[in-house]
């Protein structure tokens, strides 16, 4: 199976520098001219099957794919983002203001997470993620596969394709509408490029 894990594009949370988990924007205008260049990219070679995180900025990001692609779409709620709890939606602004203590943790070179209030927990997140990402091989074993969901599913999901622990520092950036493919094989992987934003290079 080749897996293209792609993150939504730019939302209206993202510009404004929101910490989004759960909490739901909708795409910017920028976001929308991201979505459609990814859509014209992907319909040049189309995925077999496509999936999307139900959360508005993902799913939408799919739409414009699956229009070009001329194909359906699949909730997958199993690669929504982290849940933050009670910081979902906050600016680091807010963040700072309101909780000092965690904005210091954050910036210290720790490699545990720093623990949110409410938060769904790493490991629970790491478990529903890989589960749900690995299992797609079972029925698209020979096909190419495209699921639009958010930085955090796919960073943690590469990461246990490398076989790297789940800490800080996170080894690599994953920009709005980038596109990171693994080739999976057997139900094990291979990272063949991430992070690619070359379809962005106009907008």
């Amino acid at each position: 199976m080749r897996l293209l894990l792609i993150r939504h594009a730019e939302s209206v949370g993202n510009a404004e520098g929101r910490f989004q988990g759960r909490a739901d924007y909708p795409l910017s205008d920028r976001g929308l001219r991201q979505a459609r260049g990814l859509a014209d990219r992907l319909a040049v070679d189309p995925p077999d099957a496509l999936y999307a995180s139900p959360l508005s900025r993902a799913y939408h990001t799919a739409e414009h794919i699956a229009e070009a692609c001329r194909i359906a779409i699949e909730p997958l709620e199993a690669v929504m983002e982290y849940d933050f709890g009670h910081l979902s939606g906050m600016t680091w602004a807010d963040i700072r203001a309101q909780h000092p203590e965690l904005a210091a943790a954050q910036r210290s070179r720790s490699g545990e997470f720093p623990a949110w209030p409410g938060e769904e927990g790493r490991a629970a997140f790491q478990e529903r993620v890989c589960t749900a990402l690995w299992a797609l091989e079972a029925t698209h074993a020979d096909q190419t596969v495209a699921v639009v969901n958010h930085g955090g599913p796919i960073l943690v999901f590469c990461m246990s394709v490398l076989g790297l622990p789940y800490r800080r520092p996170l080894p690599f950036a994953c920009d709005n509408a980038s596109i990171t493919v693994v080739e999976v094989r057997g139900g094990r992987g291979v990272l063949l490029s991430v992070n690619d934003t070359c379809h962005l290079d106009r907008l």
